[in-house]
């Protein structure tokens, strides 16, 4: 075993191959190690990460070194057979790769039995092993921005299915119907760990059943049905609410995420600014927890139906009150705003930042999904994007206190603005060692700008000079976590977000330190980041 750092709360674990990784993930779940909260498997590596106040980073690997990884895999006796029209735009330059035509590159992926190894990058996404041995090919330079749900591709020795339209870097050969994920069934996602999968090209068939009738036991997986989304119960007014005058570019339910949830390929989502996200719940007296609404740029309006009580933190950005007579002033953020029946609460374009928050008191009527509210906008899950018109349900308050803000619990950092220039630290690894010198002093010595194809997923940067590897080759698939800053081929790093892929195929060469995540979460496009090492690889890797 090897193993490497990723931040103060994440080491990963890298093994000789796949047959490795999948016993030692086995012995990590067979006994639990305490303080550790989610493990991520991939190739030939483990995504562990741990809470420091309960275990050390020397004691975790310790404890994972005495690990047992003798045995061998069993194989599960689920066989699932998936239709595919073979008409990816990358099929020809797959074939052209292999060196073979693309009549050879069907023939072959329709003639083996693969294995699903792990699950990972997005909820469905299964990670598929055994393939054709002619299959290793190289992902693209640059991610595509949107892969079609349903995609077939390949990457690496790997074969997979994009359950989602989402950003992806496989190379597409081809399109299924069937679905990979749908929270309508018992085990949401189609493919588990050790199923059995073959691929049958639908031209040649009349007629394909998606999954073997004598292979998935009853219990497991239920009849299969076509992706819904899950749609948000009706509002029934009960007292207290507010209605949704206008959305803003986009607005979501937000909370602390769902954890524990990366057995199923789910990342935790969640509010990108979780300090902002605590402090407009205790403004109006609510639980830390409770749902509030996120909101990016201005735009958002909401009226209130009866009296209530709301709070808007977060980004730098005008708020007005206007009340049913037509009387209108400013309100001001990180404060207990009273709303009378009738009055609209309006918040302006942000002068810095990028996201408000608005708790009301007692909360939000929303119902969770996989135990969270939040609204993973990569995985699609969660209640769906607010709309015009909507009804906002408030519960009844639990609590008659509301809280207030000192002036020294105010956020100290300066917010960045479109344009401006903000400086993140930065812990180097686990990947550091792929890039040559030059680019990891390259990575804290010119600043980087946001680019407008960013979104809660992540930040996609663009420098002057792109980052050089020292090492080519390709990189097997591996957990990536929050804040880690992910280099494509083409050299300019994804800064991933609250709604990254579990998953991995491109080298990070540093991680966002955690106290600036918040911070990471209110960058608008066009600002200019700086990224400033607080630790280096080669002092944290001696005490793992």
């Amino acid at each position: 075993m090897r193993f490497l750092p990723v931040h103060r709360q994440a080491i990963l674990v890298e093994l000789a191959d796949l047959q490795q990784t999948l016993l030692l993930l086995g012995a990590l779940q067979a006994k639990a190690i305490p303080g550790v909260q989610e493990l991520v498997p991939a190739a030939r590596t483990i995504l562990v990460q741990f809470a420091p106040h309960l275990i050390t980073a020397a004691e975790l690997v310790q404890a994972i070194a005495g690990c047992d990884l003798s045995g061998s895999v069993q194989r599960s006796d689920v066989l699932v057979q998936i239709p595919v029209r073979y008409e990816g735009e990358d099929l020809a330059e797959v074939a052209q790769i292999l060196g073979i035509t693309a009549e050879e590159v069907v023939r072959r992926h329709t003639g083996c039995e693969w294995s699903v190894a792990f699950t990972g990058f997005a909820p469905g996404f299964a990670y598929l092993s055994g393939g054709d041995a002619i299959f290793n090919v190289p992902r693209r330079a640059t991610p595509r921005t949107k892969v079609p749900a349903g995609a077939v591709a390949l990457a690496g020795t790997f074969s997979a299915v994009y359950p989602q339209a989402s950003p992806g870097g496989w190379q597409i050969i081809g399109v299924t119907d069937t679905a990979m994920w749908d929270l309508a069934r018992d085990l949401p996602a189609l493919l588990q760990p050790g199923y059995r999968v073959q691929f049958v090209d639908a031209a040649t068939q009349s007629t394909v059943s998606d999954v073997s009738s004598d292979a998935i036991p009853d219990h497991k997986v239920s009849e299969i049905h076509p992706q819904q989304e899950q749609k948000q119960p009706a509002a029934t007014l009960k007292g207290r609410a507010l209605r949704v005058r206008a959305t803003g570019l986009l607005t979501l339910f937000q909370d602390l995420g769902r954890h524990g949830q990366a057995g199923q390929g789910v990342s935790a989502s969640g509010a990108m600014d979780q300090a902002a996200f605590k402090t407009a719940n205790r403004l109006v007296g609510n639980a830390s927890q409770v749902p509030v609404l996120e909101t990016v740029g201005g735009g958002l309006s909401l009226q209130s139906v009866g009296d209530n009580v709301v709070a808007v933190t977060g980004a730098d950005a005008p708020i007005s009150l206007t009340t049913a007579e037509g009387q209108r002033w400013q309100v001001p953020r990180y404060a207990a705003i009273a709303l009378a029946d009738g009055d609209v609460l309006s918040i302006g374009q942000p002068t810095a930042g990028a996201r408000c928050y608005v708790a009301v008191r007692g909360g939000y009527e929303v119902a969770p999904v996989l135990g969270s509210a939040s609204t993973d906008t990569l995985a699609h899950v969660g209640p769906p994007a607010l709309r015009s018109g909507q009804l906002l349900v408030v519960q009844p308050a639990q609590k008659a206190v509301v809280a207030v803000v000192a002036d020294t619990a105010l956020p100290v950092q300066n917010l960045p603005a479109a344009g401006g220039e903000v400086v993140l630290d930065v812990e180097l690894g686990p990947r550091t060692d792929w890039f040559t010198a030059e680019a990891v002093a390259l990575l804290a010595g010119q600043r980087w700008q946001v680019t407008s194809q960013s979104n809660r997923v992540g930040l996609r940067l663009a420098g002057e000079q792109a980052l050089t590897r020292s090492i080519s080759s390709e990189l097997p698939s591996e957990g990536t976590p929050l804040g880690a800053i992910q280099v494509p081929a083409s050299g300019q790093p994804v800064l991933f977000l609250a709604d990254h892929p579990l998953t991995g195929g491109y080298p990070v060469i540093g991680c966002v330190a955690l106290h600036h995540l918040d911070l990471a979460g209110q960058i608008p496009v066009g600002a200019w980041i700086r990224f400033n090492p607080v630790r280096s690889f080669e002092e944290l890797t001696p005490t793992l």
